[in-house]
């Protein structure tokens, strides 16, 4: 990176960094931490039956063993792991309101980092693309950590360009074995047939998909021919936009896929936020928190 370059990049993470350390001094603290404190109970002990306690803590192979009842004792986890899986593929590199999509993603991990470190959590970070692109492992949210992890979100050059959750799911699965509040942050346009990798996800850890969009994706204003390139495969297409059956058939096709999207991540029984670039994201966050608050 050339001096120019890296004194920019650290100014837009000093930008994120003063602007997410104050959405979550004035905003989102004290809900993240009603929401997701205390969400998981980790083994302590097993000891005797006593009167009084509860018999459907009762360890009935221990039981079994040894002849006298025995239950098993939990307690409060004394800390989480949030994990933060971030699409960095070719079609986040878009943005028409002076922020990219992927601008807006390093934005809100970096707000849940911080929330996350108020939380006295550990956060970890997988960069994907069709591929694990990066890992860093969980560790206590200091701010040398968290400014590490904006800067890698903004700065790290992909392997490819394209998109799958798949592989970033399943790596998640196999490295962190505690459960773990995950936030997948994608803008989901190109998913592949990843269903049943969100269902095992969600079984195993606490999975909340963050959609990021912009605006004039889902709009096709008249302007004649247009040639349109794929962000991710660089296949290029030419399409009449001054034809209202055109528009008509770009647009179904894009809500379409929203539906489907909408529909695979209900059945996983994942919870989704939807923010849209240069539009401020604290009222979805605060529907989220509210209603998690209510489930609870």
């Amino acid at each position: 990176m050339n001096p120019t370059n890296h004194k920019e990049l650290l100014k837009k993470v000093r930008r994120i960094e003063i602007k997410t350390r104050h959405a979550v001094n004035d905003v989102f603290a004290g809900r993240y931490h009603s929401v997701f404190k205390g969400r998981g109970m980790e083994f302590d002990e097993v000891r005797e039956y006593v009167h009084g306690d509860d018999i459907r803590a009762i360890d009935w192979n221990v039981t079994a063993r040894t002849g006298v009842p025995h239950i098993k004792k939990f307690v409060e986890e004394r800390e989480m792991t949030v994990m933060l899986l971030v699409d960095i593929s070719g079609s986040n590199d878009f943005g028409s309101s002076g922020q990219l999509k992927r601008d807006l993603a390093a934005e809100v991990a970096a707000m849940l980092a911080f929330s996350a470190t108020r939380n006295n959590d550990r956060i970890g970070l997988i960069l994907f693309s069709d591929r694990v692109e990066k890992y860093i492992p969980p560790h206590k949210g200091t701010a040398s950590h968290i400014l590490r992890l904006i800067r890698e979100v903004l700065d790290h050059t992909p392997q490819s360009r394209l998109t799958d959750a798949r592989p970033a799911l399943d790596f998640l699965n196999h490295t962190n074995h505690r459960k773990a509040v995950t936030f997948l942050i994608s803008d989901f346009i190109y998913p592949e047939n990843c269903e049943k990798s969100l269902k095992i996800t969600a079984r195993r850890h606490d999975l909340i998909a963050v959609a990021i969009a912009d605006r004039h994706e889902r709009s096709w204003p008249k302007a004649g021919v247009v040639e349109w390139r794929d962000p991710e495969s660089g296949v290029r297409t030419l399409a009449d936009t001054s034809s209202t059956a055109v528009r008509s058939a770009l647009l179904l096709a894009q809500e379409q896929q929203r539906e489907t999207l909408n529909r695979t991540l209900r059945r996983a029984g994942i919870d989704t936020i939807e923010l849209f670039t240069g539009e401020p994201y604290d009222k979805a966050f605060m529907k989220f928190f509210r209603q998690r608050s209510r489930r609870r």
